[in-house]
Parts: structure tokens; sequence; C-alpha cells
């Protein structure tokens, strides 16, 4: 969207946003359909969110060192809380291809459809801890032999201005696009796109297959702050 469009300082103003700042991805729209043997039609059709989620997860893969997951026990865990892009498909004609274009479930399910796994598979959203939850759930799927190896993944795209607006209205974004954690001249955070996975397995099972091992997941939890 134009942030000019939208832009006013005025943090009453309607429809308006009060910040010009955020930290974005490059050219989210580009993407190689033939190498994920998807048709260019179904690929218009597709959360982007999804298309970088399957561009980074074969780029971790293949940093570990891993070729082929058909057919294995992998979980695919994927943090996801936003869904910009449906927004825009409102004004597109349905079609068969339609129900698989959005939906948080259909983002970790073409990862594990594209990859031909066969483990747990989720889109976990529980707003700004999603990627982290992810990690935690694919560590407990790992200890009880669920899958023998685990994709932890979160990704965002802010595609629509319509949270930014949200956002404003609740004042919670900095107007001078600085985040100043837990400094007394804190006014707000940054919003901000970003992808990332991690491949996870038992360290045993890593130590025995000759991984490079590059940390060490002590342990996790998963709780609420209640009120």
């Amino acid at each position: 969207f134009d942030i000019n469009e939208y832009y006013d300082e005025d943090p009453n103003a309607p429809g308006k946003i009060y910040t010009r700042h955020g930290s974005f991805i490059n050219n989210p729209d580009q993407f190689d359909t033939h190498y994920f043997n998807i048709s260019p039609r179904e690929a218009k059709l597709m959360d982007p969110q999804s298309r970088l989620l399957l561009e980074t997860s074969v780029e971790a893969l293949e940093k570990a060192g891993i070729v082929n997951l058909k057919s294995t026990l992998t979980g695919i865990y994927v943090g996801v809380m936003g869904q910009d892009y449906m927004e825009f498909m409102d004004t597109h004609d349905i079609d068969s291809q339609s129900v698989m274009g959005g939906g948080y479930f259909s983002i970790s399910g073409r990862l594990a459809y594209s990859l031909g796994t066969q483990g747990p598979t989720m889109s976990v959203d529980s707003a700004c801890s999603s990627s982290l939850v992810t990690v935690h759930l694919a560590c407990q799927s790992l200890r009880q032999g669920e899958c023998n190896i685990a994709l932890a993944s979160g990704v965002n795209l802010l595609l629509s201005p319509k949270t930014y607006e949200v956002s404003c209205k609740g004042g919670i974004l900095s107007p001078d696009g600085l985040c100043k954690t837990f400094d007394e001249s804190a006014n707000g955070y940054v919003r901000g796109e970003g992808v990332g996975v991690v491949v996870l397995k038992r360290l045993d099972d890593a130590i025995a297959d000759g991984d490079t091992v590059l940390a060490v997941i002590k342990g996790s939890t998963s709780n609420h702050g209640g009120a």
C-alpha cells in the first residue's frame, strides 16, 4: 500500500497511520513456480507467506544436508498470525484453487505436501510468540517420538494497512520508527516482516547422522499471563 495515501501525523485522524516506518522484505511477490511444481495460476492465489516459507524451508534443509524428506516422519510447525493477503482475495473470482489460497492450515499443509512429509503438521497462531511456540511444540513432538525431524518456523508479511490503522488507534506503534525497549523514551514498537526456519533433531540422532549441530535446546515451555 502507498504510505503517502495513509500517513497522517494526527493519531486521531480516521483511517490514517501516524508512522511511516516498518521493516520489509524486498520482492515478496517473486517466486520460482517451476522449481516447486506449482502453476503460475495457483501461485497467484497462494498467500505469499506460503511462498516465502517454501523457499526458506528448502534453504534450511539444504544447509542441514537433507536432500529428501518424502514419506518421512517429519513434523511441520509454522508460526503465522497475519492473513493480509485474504483481503485481496475478496476481489478474485472463486475457482477450484481458491480454497487452498489462504488460511493458516494451507501454509503448513502446502509445505508438508511439497516436501512429502508424513509427520504432525500444523499452523500456530499465538500472536507475537507464534514462532517460539512452534519450537516448543516441535521439541515435544521429537521427545515423544511423533517425528524424527522437525521444521519449526515463523513467517509474517505486512500487506494491508488495516492492522497498521488499528495499531495506531491503540497508540502502540512508534512514530519515529525506533524500538527503545526498557528505555524511558520508549514510545511504541515497529512492525516488521520476516521468515525463519530451523531444522531440529534429537541430539543423539544428529550426532549419529554426522550433522553439524549449531545449537542445543536445553528445554522449553509455554504459558500465558492469564489476566
